[in-house]
């Protein structure tokens, strides 16, 4: 057994390996006096123990996987969502051409996001759900939720997608944290993080011109269109494109279980690092109101797993566990 090729190999998926090795440098000292105690069929078991120890509790391990199937959750969660957009000839109708260009590409996004995560997780990969376990209007089964006309409406379709997509920004920096020390899976967990940020301020865009409105969507101002929504979340959105359904996505998250120096705040947060940013000098001529909204709106908030699941379960099926 040529332990030092072992770590070798461990090296190239894990940059960090020598640092997680290097608090448990005692256990190594004694290295050659282990292999003189142990039989060559216990040697490693006992390395095995080493590992773990040295794995226990971070992404490398279990964690990981467990973070990387709630994210592919969320993407299977958006991607039969404009799977079922696509196929609803209503809704279609009802939609510019810029516009079903657009949509048609965050859904090719959000099925390529699942590729990979199911390419990451390999055999460790949640089994992918069936149409049946969705119900987009948030009937829960019944069909007839707050969104019923979620693939008949444009505005109704566009308001849900907007939903899951900043759910998803917040998921994916709330999960952030617990990848950190894996800088690979880390990188591309932040890559697919911006394009679903990307895909959230689209949306706002083609909100705010109209489903059908060619001009304003391609970034030309023509009126009649909307001030609002914004193309970036400003303080906690007025609660969304549906309050009574969509303020959490907007709000504080669960911070019982979280991750040492984790916060999960809410949207409408001005503290960062520790500093009350409204306390700085207020150069922009703005009221102190609005200094404080301009605020909220430089940074993004993460969400933890728990509050993240619970909004997400808003469209699926009683009964069903996923996302439970």
């Amino acid at each position: 057994m040529n332990f030092f090729q072992i770590i070798s190999e461990i090296e190239k998926v894990d940059p960090e390996v020598y640092d997680r090795l290097d608090s448990r440098r005692s256990i190594f000292k004694h290295m050659t006096g282990l292999g003189q105690k142990l039989t060559a069929a216990a040697v490693p078991l006992a390395l095995g123990a080493i590992f773990n120890k040295a794995y226990a509790q971070t992404p490398v391990g279990a964690t990981v996987n467990d973070v990387l199937n709630f994210a592919l959750s969320l993407e299977y969660l958006e991607s039969y969502f404009y799977n079922a957009g696509q196929a609803s000839t209503t809704l279609q109708s009802g939609l510019s051409a810029t516009n079903k260009a657009a949509l048609e590409l965050i859904r090719i996004d959000e099925a390529n996001h699942v590729t990979f995560l199911r390419g990451v997780l390999g055999t460790a990969a949640i089994a992918a759900p069936t149409t049946a376990t969705f119900d987009f209007t948030g009937g829960k089964g019944s069909a007839g939720g707050p969104f019923a006309d979620v693939f008949t409406n444009p505005a109704t379709y566009l308001a849900v997608a907007q939903s899951l997509e900043d759910t998803g920004v917040r998921a994916y920096k709330g999960g952030a944290a617990l990848l950190m020390s894996n800088k690979t899976v880390l990188t591309a967990a932040l890559n697919i993080h911006s394009v679903e940020a990307r895909h959230a301020s689209r949306l706002r865009a083609m909100r705010r011109a109209g489903p059908n409105n060619n001009a304003a969507s391609q970034g030309v101002p023509v009126a009649p269109y909307n001030a609002a929504p914004k193309s970036w979340i400003s303080g906690t959105d007025n609660g969304g494109a549906s309050p009574t359904q969509t303020a959490p996505i907007y709000g504080a998250g669960n911070n019982t279980n979280a991750p040492t120096n984790v916060t999960f705040d809410a949207e409408s947060n001005t503290t960062q690092g520790g500093t009350n940013l409204t306390g700085l000098p207020n150069t922009t001529g703005l009221s102190a109101a609005a200094f404080a909204v301009a605020i909220t709106e430089a940074f993004d908030e993460a969400l933890d797993v728990t509050t993240v699941k619970t909004i997400a379960r808003t469209f699926v099926v009683n009964g069903s566990t996923f996302l439970a």
